[in-house]
């Protein structure tokens, strides 16, 4: 599950209602820094926070080991299609 939000203060939430029945979760981002409450809670809940690389560096070093680059997200996505299909659906 892939959940978007441009901000995310509380409403990173809302990803968790939204998939209630979804264990791996992700959730893509363009804010940072985010604060290291909101990630441990977002760990506690299983929801992976996803930040473009270039918005790594404002986040605490513990919290870097954490954070998911886009990259590396969809290498996930190629890698459970198998077959790369996906991409163009997207385009």
């Amino acid at each position: 599950m892939l959940g978007v939000k441009t901000t995310c203060k509380d409403r990173w939430r809302q990803v968790l209602s939204e998939a209630k029945r979804i264990e791996e979760k992700h959730l893509l981002t363009l804010e940072s820094p985010i604060s290291p409450a909101q990630t441990d809670e977002m760990k506690d809940h299983k929801i992976q926070l996803v930040i473009p690389r270039s918005l790594h560096a404002p986040c605490k070093p513990e919290q870097q080991g954490w954070l998911m680059r886009v990259d590396e997200l969809v290498a996930i996505a190629k890698e459970r299609d198998g077959q790369g299909t996906w991409q163009s659906a997207l385009l």
